[in-house]
């Protein structure tokens, strides 16, 4: 069957973006932010548009879903619902039952900050390219009986945008906290109480020696080392 032109502009930027990922670009295959937008130059939120998608059952990964991804590539892995199909491209049940006062309960209970990085509204992010922004996100879990659910959880756009179809198995998590020892346990658990964890002083070194380019990395290691070649 052939498919729509995606360059037909009498079709929303949703139904278009899934043409592009299908005719264009394949199941598999890498783009970047700049060939998506390249590509429709006039559409406004051409990104959202494409993220919308995923509420169709479509998996396109980022950077944070797929390491082996550059921070501006996306892959599209695999395809979902025919949305240029007519009644394809209804807004899924679960988008329109969410409340003000439902996102307010939410906001509260995640003490109006991102489960995911720990930013608050409004705050900056560190890097002077934008203000975080907070929204209810739907995240999908495997309760331990097997049981598939979705369940709303508060987070940034950044890290909404790298949520691909992230699915949490619970069952998994409670196994891998019984295997903890007991010091270990009451730690985790000091940390949930909190509902923080404050990273160590070497875990913060840790984080900086990371991103030093690899001359700078060879200096360290030669001084733990005590200059020894």
């Amino acid at each position: 069957m052939t498919l729509p032109s995606w360059r037909d502009s009498s079709r929303g930027g949703k139904i278009r973006a899934a043409l592009w990922l299908e005719t264009e670009i394949g199941e598999g295959n890498v783009f970047t932010k700049a060939q998506l937008r390249q590509a429709f130059p006039d559409v406004a939120q051409i990104d959202r548009r494409l993220r919308d998608l995923r509420d169709y059952g479509w998996r396109i990964d980022t950077y944070r879903d797929d390491p082996s991804l550059k921070q501006e590539e996306q892959r599209y892995v695999k395809r979902g619902a025919a949305v240029w199909l007519p009644g394809q491209a209804r807004t899924p049940e679960h988008k329109n039952s969410l409340s003000a006062a439902q996102r307010m309960r939410v906001l509260q209970e995640d003490n109006h900050l991102c489960r995911s990085c720990g930013i608050g509204s409004g705050e900056s992010y560190g890097d002077g390219v934008e203000l975080s922004h907070l929204h209810v996100a739907r995240r999908k879990v495997r309760l331990p009986d097997g049981t598939r659910t979705v369940q709303l959880v508060t987070e940034c756009k950044r890290c909404g945008a790298g949520a691909g179809d992230r699915e949490v198995d619970i069952g998994a998590l409670l196994n891998q906290v019984a295997a903890l020892s007991p010091l270990e346990q009451r730690i985790f658990a000091g940390w949930i109480k909190e509902d923080s964890r404050k990273p160590s002083s070497l875990e913060k070194l840790w984080g900086v020696y990371r991103t030093l380019p690899e001359e700078s990395r060879k200096a360290v290691a030669l001084a733990l080392n005590g200059g020894a070649q």
